[in-house]
């Protein structure tokens, strides 16, 4: 795609696709919120079963998250994410139906969240891949900028908003605002338009598997991007670990209400406001790679004090950790996509970010069990303790990798479609 001269808001695909993706994500965090206080508050959901709620969540990712990197790569980006859009928005909606009709019970919720996640994992996958079809690969240092700064600010206000709405109006009806979110997205993606030329590229078809396979080839044969995975899987892991059992320490331990709880996580959508806000500028002072290592260094141990949470001053040293730790998040949001992009060929777009979110959101799923199991078996305080450790020695493969060297970001590889099938190879889905 050739680049279109001016700022990127004068791309009618790149306006519209961020202006949708606003509204998903400000449902998707509305619901983090709203989702978990409705168990623990309504349903008295313990440690154990928000910590699976949670991992629910989240699981779908470890179930069809690198084959939904080889579907997106054959479908139409736009109509994915429409349809997930539209899944999320039904799905989340039968919540406060079913409480409205004094129907709703935890196994309810468990499938909601399973098969929301399902829908998210190919609007994850699909947002990421056609990004680069919409914006040229030249910009798209600039275009993960906005698009980590949306995330961020969605994630200030979902949460926030989230959590004050369930204080004031209920869970139920904080959901059916998420749900409205979803629906108004999925009206707006309608209007993206793109050429697709990752499905029109292949003239063939081969298995899945050995698509799939490709696709963990590029990933984990490259020293860059396998420290990369390995640094974002942890990070979700600690921190999952962590907000999986936050609920249940803030609302039951320490008796705080639920709008400090959405303020709390609200802190963590300012972090990576402010780690992507000043990405560009670190890396132009210290290269794309080593400020990638520095920030790690200088912000990840600050996650410790996340464990510290109480009430009065202890609460604020708590946030201020979170804020660091998510700063060094919001860095690693922008040069780190924009680097996994800038090393991967078109044709193998979905499968790259489709094995990432395998990693990074199975991560989440495994840190909601885990923190569930060790909340309900040696207490919530020691999973938020084994969380915060797992978060602030999570820069470590990066800064241990090459990527610490790096000053610019290399060169675009060149477009290749897949290797075309053999006679005797038959598509599988």
């Amino acid at each position: 795609m050739t680049p279109h001269p001016g700022s990127l808001w004068r791309l009618r695909g790149f306006r519209t696709l961020f202006t949708a993706s606003a509204l998903s994500h400000l449902g998707t965090n509305i619901g983090y919120v709203a989702i978990p206080l409705l168990a623990v508050t309504v349903l008295d959901a313990g440690p154990g079963q928000a910590g699976g709620l949670a991992a629910l969540s989240t699981a779908a990712f470890l179930i069809i998250g690198l084959p939904a990197g080889a579907w997106v790569d054959r479908l139409p980006g736009r109509r994915v994410l429409v349809a997930a859009d539209a899944a999320r928005a039904a799905l989340l909606a039968s919540v406060p139906v079913a409480w409205w009709l004094d129907a709703l019970s935890l196994p309810q919720l468990y499938a909601v969240v399973l098969l929301n996640g399902c829908a998210t994992v190919f609007f994850d996958v699909g947002s990421q891949s056609i990004l680069p079809e919409l914006v040229g690969r030249e910009r798209l240092v600039t275009a993960n900028a906005a698009v980590v700064s949306l995330m961020a600010g969605a994630n200030i206000a979902g949460r926030g908003v989230g959590g004050f709405l369930v204080q004031l109006l209920t869970a139920p009806v904080a959901i059916l605002g998420a749900a409205i979110a979803y629906l108004a997205s999925a009206a707006g993606l309608t209007g993206v338009r793109h050429r697709n030329a990752r499905a029109a590229a292949p003239t063939g078809r081969r298995r899945l598997r050995a698509e799939i396979a490709e696709g963990l080839r590029h990933v984990f044969g490259s020293k860059e991007l396998r420290a990369l995975a390995l640094t974002a899987t942890l990070t979700n892991l600690g921190a999952q670990m962590i907000n999986a059992v936050l609920p249940v320490l803030f609302i039951r331990d320490l008796g705080l209400s639920a709008g400090v709880l959405g303020l709390y996580w609200a802190a963590g959508g300012l972090g990576i406001l402010l780690g992507a806000g000043s990405a560009r500028r670190l890396a132009a002072r210290f290269g794309h790679g080593r400020a990638l290592g520095l920030v790690g260094l200088w912000f990840a141990p600050a996650g410790l004090a996340v464990a510290l949470a109480g009430r009065g001053p202890w609460l604020w040293v708590a946030t201020a950790g979170w804020l660091a730790a998510t700063t060094k998040t919001g860095v690693d949001n922008m040069l780190g996509v924009s680097l996994r992009q800038r090393l991967t060929p078109d044709a193998l777009l979905g499968r790259m970010n489709a094995t990432f979110r395998f990693l990074l959101t199975g991560a989440l799923a495994v840190g909601s069990a885990l923190g569930g199991l060790i909340g309900e078996t040696t207490g919530v305080r020691v999973a938020v303790w084994a969380g915060a450790v797992c978060l602030a020695g999570a820069f470590l493969p990066v800064l241990c990798s090459p990527v610490r060297t790096m000053r610019e970001l290399p060169p675009a590889p060149a477009s290749q479609p897949p290797r075309p099938a053999s006679p005797t190879a038959t598509s599988q889905s």
